[in-house]
């Protein structure tokens, strides 16, 4: 770095890790924002389009995450293999290009098989991502920069919620296709961005990582004797929690647009501003809930976001007056990427920073494993019943249950 750069980021006082976690926004919002949540938007009128059951919407949910657990496995080694960064960077274009494909498709069998791969690239994206947290910010700060990274999640919501509405209005039925091409296209466009920003670890910019004076540096491979000793079974504790997140707000971010549309009579652009709602309160969540577990610990954050993911469901699924409905939507949107945001902060405090991506990986894994059972088991249930009343009846009851999992989480060692 020349002096004059160094003289330049001392005026400005910007550490290259807010760098890093401002480019992780970005990601996030292609890989995950549009990758995933976009489609709860595109269902409505893709389904009538292509003459999709529920069931069927909910297979193309649980093929997205089907490719995302492949990927999981398959991004650490990735990582070792050519670095988080051009990892990241391949797993967009993966995301973007699979999109831009499913604008072309023609049946329910052609989607299913185009968004496992939107998956696959969404988690060679998403893991490394959450990885460089504990590599860039020390632990008083990475509550904090994983936030900043997940609020790109509701910035995606938002242009979703106001965008395909917009889209499906001025084209008519086929303007499905022109939200995925659309999409598509923005995601290619931030995999070179993401290429051109990001980087591996401090070292390479002729840095420390970020956070509280006389914090330990982040050791080497070399060192990793020096990391401390993250319980198997802990791991595996913290999985079991962020299978039951996993299982239930995906239900929500896939069908509650749906549930709107077709079970309460909202018009198409009234549910999607609803779900802009959801992505402009989202954008705070993460920050939110990153910093209060900063100050009050991962435990006591997880069981209080919980609590609160349990409200949300019962308030939709007790199919009371509209105004508890828009009190789900609220409480939802306030909580959602709080559990992915606190479980990026925890796996760092339970394993360092150099098993981060790993640990990482290992508790997605689980995470995975909520996600492809969630829409699957709720669009069964709905055909069966006719409403996703019983499914957001199970989401509640898995919430409570991880309120109780998480009070038996024991605490980490100072990281």
């Amino acid at each position: 770095m020349s002096q004059k750069n160094q003289i330049l980021e001392k005026k400005i006082q910007l550490h290259y890790g807010w760098i890093i976690a401002l480019t992780g926004m970005a990601v996030l919002f292609s890989c995950l924002g549009l990758g995933r949540f976009s489609l709860g938007m595109l269902l409505p009128s893709m389904g009538i389009s292509l003459d999709l059951n529920y069931s069927q919407m909910g297979l193309i949910g649980t093929g997205n995450f089907v490719g995302y657990m492949i990927s999981v496995i398959l991004a650490g080694i990735i990582a070792r293999a050519i670095g988080a960064r051009w990892t990241i960077s391949l797993g967009l274009v993966l995301v973007g290009s699979s999109m831009v494909l499913i604008s072309r498709a023609g049946g329910f069998m052609e989607v299913m098989a185009l968004y496992v791969a939107t998956g696959i690239g969404s988690g060679l994206a998403n893991v490394p991502m959450m990885g460089l947290v504990s590599h860039w910010f020390f632990k008083s700060n990475r509550g904090r920069a994983a936030g900043t990274m997940l609020s790109g999640n509701g910035i995606a919501i938002v242009f979703t919620g106001l965008f395909i509405p917009w889209v499906n209005s001025s084209m008519g039925a086929e303007g499905w296709r022109i939200g995925w091409l659309t999409i598509g296209a923005i995601s290619l466009v931030i995999a070179a961005v993401a290429a051109f920003f990001l980087r591996n670890e401090p070292g390479e910019k002729g840095l420390t990582p970020l956070g509280k004076a006389g914090a330990v540096p982040i050791p080497s491979e070399s060192d990793l004797k020096k990391e401390p000793k993250s319980n198997k079974w802990t791991m595996v504790h913290l999985g079991c929690i962020y299978a039951l997140f996993g299982a239930t707000y995906v239900v929500y971010a896939t069908f509650i647009v749906t549930a709107m549309i077709n079970e309460r009579g909202f018009g198409e652009n009234t549910a999607g501003t609803f779900w802009a709602v959801v992505g402009g309160l989202s954008i705070f969540s993460g920050p939110l809930f990153g910093w209060l577990s900063d100050r009050l610990g991962r435990k006591i954050g997880m069981m209080l976001v919980f609590t609160l993911f349990t409200i949300s469901y019962i308030l939709v699924a007790a199919n009371l007056p509209n105004p508890f409905l828009y009190a789900s939507i609220g409480i939802f949107g306030l909580a959602v990427w709080s559990i992915p945001t606190i479980m990026s902060a925890a796996v760092g405090d339970y394993a360092g920073p150099v098993r981060a991506v790993k640990a990482f990986g290992f508790i997605t894994l689980f995470f995975g494993v909520g996600q492809i059972s969630g829409p699957a088991v709720a669009g069964f249930t709905a055909d069966i019943t006719g409403t996703f009343s019983m499914a957001f009846w199970l989401c509640a009851a898995l919430t409570i249950s991880a309120v109780v999992l998480t009070y038996f989480l024991r605490p980490p060692s100072d990281s």
